[in-house]
């Protein structure tokens, strides 16, 4: 018999796959990020390199945030209802920002050549590729914080649940960690020793705001998500071993160690996610909808759970096959 429950055996596997979207998608937003801020007399470089190292597998990353959405509409229905409802604003945003995202990405690669249609499309790319990490983090902030309604005003069902500081607080933060990223990635991604330390420089950077974000959040917690706050400071070993992947990042950065950084740089991403996931056991949505309390029949829950091993057989090595021919073959 398994320790767990198997409405939680479905949570496991939605931060799994959460985790994946995070350290590998999320470097994808990062690299847009830095596509619209790539400066210098190497800015066409950057953004060569940009494009090279999201293309041709960055729209499959997408594979796990759906995933996790499925998952929570089909296991967890009042939960998503919760969730689709209140944060119905913040969820169309991000939306809109993979759908121009991803469009721009590709006009940019096809359409004319012309600098101006270039430009366009690429500013397109880039903004889209800022606000989107920016709402997936606002979202779970407000998730956490214990304000989603699903009656009442208007402000307070779809305005006041996600225009607070701390859930701003948190989409903020999750675009500096995946800046960070994407920019710990790209020194792998070419071999100019120049655009190296040009990456390098903007990771140095992105981590030290990453760490800033980091504090303020979790100060912002103390109100604006109370009952999350006393569960976060129970978490310090999480915490040590994040910093401690974080300092090692950077060391290896310093020493040009660059394949092994981009390791440690997504471990250290996915000991945030999972630190929050802990604090934020066993909600799915505080205050009200827990794993308990949320789940669908056991009959649903039971087929889910067999479509996941068998999609994961599929999955799993289609995806490890996808990166070795596109992206490890680099190396």
């Amino acid at each position: 018999m398994l320790p767990i429950s198997n409405p939680e055996l479905v949570c496991l596997a939605g931060i799994i796959s959460l985790t994946l979207y995070a350290v590998m998608g999320g470097a994808d937003y990062g690299g847009g990020f830095w596509d619209l801020m790539a400066t210098g007399p190497r800015k066409a470089s950057q953004r060569q390199t940009i494009e090279k190292a999201i293309g041709p597998i960055w729209e499959a990353n997408h594979v796990w945030l759906i995933l996790m959405v499925v998952l929570l509409f089909s296991c967890f229905p009042p939960a998503f209802y919760a969730i689709s409802i209140a944060l119905h604003i913040p969820i169309t945003i991000l939306l809109f920002g993979i759908v121009f995202r991803g469009s721009a990405f590709t006009f940019r690669t096809y359409d004319s050549h012309k600098d101006q249609v270039q430009e366009r499309w690429g500013r397109v790319f880039a903004i889209s590729s800022t606000v989107t990490p920016i709402m997936l983090g606002v979202i779970v902030g407000a998730i956490s914080s214990g304000n989603i309604l699903t009656e009442g005003s208007f402000h307070k069902v779809y305005i006041s649940p996600w225009i607070q500081p701390f859930p701003v607080a948190t989409g903020v933060f999750a675009l500096c960690l995946f800046a960070y990223l994407a920019a710990v990635y790209l020194t792998a991604d070419t071999k100019d020793p120049q655009l190296q330390n040009d990456f390098r420089l903007r990771a140095f950077v992105s981590s030290c705001a990453s760490g800033v974000m980091a504090l303020v959040v979790f100060l912002l917690a103390k109100d604006g998500a109370p009952v999350l706050f006393k569960d976060l400071k129970l978490l310090s070993p999480v915490y040590i071993c994040t910093a401690l992947t974080a300092f090692t990042t950077l060391f290896l950065l310093a020493k040009r160690q660059f394949r092994i950084a981009r390791f440690c740089a997504a471990l250290q991403v996915a000991l945030v996610l999972w630190g929050w996931a802990f604090a934020q056991y066993p909600y799915l949505v505080r205050p009200s909808y827990t794993i308990a309390n949320s789940a669908a029949n056991a009959i649903t829950i039971n087929l889910v759970i067999l479509a996941l091993i068998a999609g994961a057989i599929l999955l799993v090595p289609a995806s490890s096959y996808l990166y070795k021919i596109f992206k490890l073959k680099q190396y």
